[in-house]
């Protein structure tokens, strides 16, 4: 049994579309560039993905409550926020190949490939020493290692600098240097690097004298901060307290790819947790710990997630690190943790001429709180969940086997009741069965094609439990019980099904190692 990981995206994508996780957008009009839509077995994992966050954020924390913001807001929002000023990317164009590209992912890709070169040879360290290996005094003292690690750090501080300097000639200047060719024409005829600025825009109104012009939001965290005083004088929350929300946010992104990890209509899950000052140091830290604690729990393996700090900071925060997960492209951001200071309230503050202030009663003392934002990509986490559990199993009998091992309590199908075959009353005492289950768990009744054919469609969408009634069934009351993981059988009784499940597929089996 082996996990793919490496160069595995597209067979990640062919089992989406193929098993109904995930569709390219208007696909019969030959569809739209990073545009997707669920299926009927993605939207029940991206539910219950909201579910497992939403409760773990909101009904487990009493300082944190939810709101739901419209995504159009006054355009002054985004002026205060910086993005109408400086939420821009980096553009460049290959000549030859007439395609556009991020100056700053070619870069990246480029450090990305120098990353790859220092793991092969680490890989082939560890293979030729096994138990022996130290990789930490390996790569203190390969040369080789030592040398990507270098340029790695050069390339990465003056990739940095030009961004945060804002230099494009610096940006376009490196790439020249680096040699980085257009990964389709093969050529380094690029043009001057200029600014994208990444917000849909639109009108609103009816008539052009009164048309006012709005942006598609690009982050839902803006919907919380204009919504801060509301939710204080109607919850009567005291600080230190948290708004979540889940919601759509839209970048017209210069290239986007990587199937779902990069797309222009995108769901976060944002928490913004308001804290005194100079206490924000202390709950940035706590917040790492407890996100991080979140993913493990998820059990898609600990050695795929990491911690990236920034050094590059955006123009509203004083730290920030993104827990990076190992998809078959590599180490990417799945969820950013931001101290924001106060900037956010302030510039709304500032704009709006309306005071934002909270007071503290107990030292009798106004003040903007700071801000702790934990944001994650839902689209990224289902990502995530699918590179993580996608499955490729050599069996004993000589066939293979390929199967999705989520988390039993994300499964989107928990249980799929099976009769044997079609006729003898199998069918009645099999759908006895699925109405009974069907009000407590998400569950599949099919009948169609041999029982093996249809245990490995089950596994393939990943359903924890396959019951089968046999014959045996009409006599006894009991069925069997398949696991997906172990393939492992065992009779029950009709009566106890319900138990067996909610002790296997309930969330709460997540949500207890929280708390």
């Amino acid at each position: 049994m082996f996990n793919i990981q490496d160069n595995n995206l597209k067979k990640i994508i062919s089992h989406s579309k193929e098993y109904g996780f995930v569709f390219p957008s208007s696909e019969i009009y030959d569809g739209l560039s990073a545009i997707y839509d669920y299926g009927p077995y993605g939207v029940e994992l991206k539910n219950n993905l909201k579910e497992y966050w939403w409760k773990s954020m909101v009904q487990l924390n009493d300082n944190i409550l939810g709101i739901d913001s419209s995504i159009f807001m006054h355009s002054n929002t985004w002026k205060a926020s910086g993005h109408i000023d400086a939420f821009n990317d980096p553009l460049i164009d290959n000549r030859d190949s007439k395609k556009r590209y991020r100056a700053d992912v070619l870069i990246e890709d480029h450090i990305g490939r120098i990353e790859k070169k220092k793991q092969k040879e680490i890989l082939k360290a560890k293979k030729r020493f096994k138990e022996d290996f130290d990789e930490k005094k390996f790569c203190e003292t390969s040369p080789r290692v030592l040398k990507y690690i270098e340029e790695i750090e050069k390339i990465s501080t003056q990739l940095n600098d030009y961004l945060k300097s804002k230099n494009l000639n610096g940006l376009k200047d490196l790439i020249i240097s680096l040699g980085i060719t257009d990964p389709i024409s093969g050529t380094k005829n690029w043009t001057d690097v200029r600014q994208f600025n990444l917000m849909f825009s639109t009108d609103m109104g009816s008539v052009d004298s009164n048309k006012n012009l709005i942006y598609l939001r690009p982050e839902t965290a803006q919907g919380i901060f204009l919504n801060f005083l509301n939710v204080i004088n109607s919850s009567r929350m005291r600080i230190p307290f948290g708004i979540a929300q889940i919601g759509k946010a839209f970048r017209n992104e210069i290239i986007a790819r990587q199937f779902i990890f990069r797309m222009r209509e995108f769901e976060q899950m944002e928490m913004q947790f308001f804290v005194s000052p100079k206490s924000e140091m202390e709950w940035y830290k706590k917040w790492k710990n407890t996100r991080i604690k979140w993913h493990h729990i998820l059990n898609l393996g600990r050695d795929r997630y990491r911690f990236h700090d920034h050094k590059n900071l955006a123009h509203y925060a004083n730290a920030a690190c993104d827990i990076e997960f190992n998809f078959p492209m590599g180490y990417k951001e799945l969820e950013g943790i931001h101290s924001r200071t106060d900037f956010d309230l302030k510039a709304h503050q500032k704009l709006s001429g309306k005071k934002l202030t909270y007071f503290d009663q107990k030292n009798n003392k106004a003040f903007l709180p700071y801000v702790i934002e934990t944001s994650i990509g839902l689209d990224r986490l289902f990502l995530a969940v699918l590179s993580g559990s996608y499955i490729e199993e050599s069996l004993n009998d000589g066939s293979n086997r390929v199967y999705l091992k989520i988390p039993f309590p994300i499964a989107p199908i928990k249980v799929a009741i099976l009769p044997l075959n079609a006729k003898d009353k199998l069918p009645d005492k099999a759908k006895e069965i699925y109405n009974q289950l069907k009000i407590q768990f998400s569950t599949q009744y099919d009948e169609k094609d041999s029982i093996g054919k249809r245990y490995r469609r089950q596994d393939a969408i990943g359903t924890p439990f396959c019951i089968t009634i046999d014959y045996e069934s009409l006599e006894t009351n009991k069925v069997t019980i398949r696991n997906r993981d172990s393939m492992q059988q065992e009779r029950i009784s009709v009566d106890k099904i319900n138990k067996y499940l909610e002790n296997n597929t309930s969330l709460n089996i997540l949500l207890n190692q929280l708390n």
